[in-house]
């Protein structure tokens, strides 16, 4: 029986030939901390929640408040969506949370879906590299000032929106950055974070307080971790 994954949206959302951004984190955390920082810098509200029987059951709380560990923060002013989590989840769930996430893409009319992989470098110093699904996303990669990755493979979440989305004809971006490993990495999520800013317009990031966030979110994301770490064992026998 195959896990689902629930998506409760808390009001209608207006996304039509909008964005969608991928926030869980995959090799370190940066990725789910540029998603936080453009989310505290561009006026995003919460506009739903992700949830499963199969996700660690756990609070992340925060100002005093519960709150479900995988969100849905929205701007239907800019049109942009994003899928912001505090989980690392089990690769076992990869392939069915990509393919939640392009359905929930296809159900709101989403132009363009955005998600990124990180691949470990001594110094992180190299250029941002992307992936596109389609002819016209990798225009956009050309577009926004990025080399386009002609020869690789990509692992988890991000390597499954690509295929999905290669057959579907959804525009999918996968951003490859560079990481040292060892956080709060905040140079990483700053190159990533201004990236996404390139790819999606109105969108930006304050790097001072990306800085803090980094340190903030990278906390949480770890206590969820090590929280849900002897959970796993049992839950994804």
């Amino acid at each position: 029986m195959l896990p689902k994954i629930r998506i409760k949206e808390f009001k209608p959302l207006n996304l039509e030939g909008g964005y969608l951004i991928d926030g869980f984190p995959s090799a370190g955390f940066s990725s789910a901390i540029a998603t936080e920082s453009m989310v505290h810098t561009s006026n995003f509200e919460l506009g739903g929640i992700i949830d499963s029987d199969i996700f660690p059951p756990i609070s992340v709380i925060k100002d005093g408040k519960p709150n479900y560990p995988s969100r849905i923060f929205v701007n239907e002013e800019l049109k942009v969506s994003v899928f912001l989590s505090y989980l690392t989840l089990d690769q076992s769930l990869h392939k069915i949370t990509a393919k939640t996430m392009l359905k929930w893409a296809q159900k709101h009319k989403i132009g363009l879906v955005v998600s990124s992989i990180a691949v470990k470098s001594p110094n992180g110093d190299e250029e941002l590299i992307g992936i596109g699904s389609t002819d016209s996303a990798r225009e956009k990669i050309k577009n926004a000032g990025l080399k386009v990755l002609e020869h690789g493979t990509i692992p988890g979440i991000p390597g499954t929106l690509l295929n999905e989305a290669s057959v579907s004809g959804q525009d999918v971006i996968v951003i490859i950055f560079h990481t040292n490993g060892q956080g709060p990495d905040f140079k990483s999520s700053a190159q990533l974070c201004m990236a996404m800013s390139k790819l999606i317009p109105g969108t930006s990031c304050d790097i001072p307080a990306l800085q803090q966030e980094a340190e903030k979110a990278e906390t949480v994301i770890k206590e969820a971790e090590e929280e849900s770490k002897h959970l796993k064992d049992s839950m994804y026998m």
